[in-house]
């Protein structure tokens, strides 16, 4: 029997027909461009690795891990770059790939670095959106799925670094894990 953690909000099924969806239409907007794709660690991998293989396109990928969190449930309020990406990324098409945004203030930082190092073009694309949360401005070119505010786990989302795992996202009650 399969152990369930946290209230289940996004079954695993529906997951996997949504990344499909968006690789689609990834495939379709940059058919004929040169795509680098950027994940963010560490949340974004899974979403990440699941994109990639659904993007019919020679996509280029680097990673980058930045932080606005720390062991915490809410943001610090202050973004550190932990890992830059590996190259430069000036007059590429680039695609932002993140798990959720929340307030913003990590995308918000992040897209003005980026844009000032001057791609040819840069969108963002996002597993899940906390609308309700947002606080800075961001365009989001791509959304898997507009969630209420809740705190998330699951599909590479975690809490204290557990629960990246699970193959659906649920809703933590933090009352049972303390």
């Amino acid at each position: 029997m399969e152990r369930i953690f946290g209230k289940p909000l996004i079954p695993q099924r529906e997951i996997e027909k949504r990344v499909r969806e968006l690789g689609t239409k990834i495939t379709a907007d940059y058919d004929g461009k040169e795509l680098l794709m950027i994940c963010l660690l560490k949340g974004a991998y899974i979403f990440f690795a699941d994109l990639v293989r659904n993007i019919q396109l020679p996509v280029m990928v680097d990673f980058m891990m930045v932080s606005s969190y720390g062991a915490g449930t809410t943001s610090s309020g202050s973004v550190k770059i932990i890992q830059d990406l590996s190259s430069p990324i000036k007059g590429k098409d680039i695609l932002i790939v993140e798990d959720i945004v929340d307030s913003g203030l990590t995308l918000s930082y992040l897209y003005k670095t980026l844009k000032a190092k001057r791609p040819r073009s840069l969108k963002v694309c996002v597993l899940l959106d906390k609308v309700e949360r947002r606080k800075h401005s961001i365009p989001i070119d791509y959304i898997g799925f507009t969630i209420p505010n809740k705190f998330i786990i699951g599909y590479g989302l975690d809490y204290q670094d557990k629960y990246r795992n699970l193959p659906y996202i649920a809703v933590l009650d933090i009352s049972e894990v303390e």
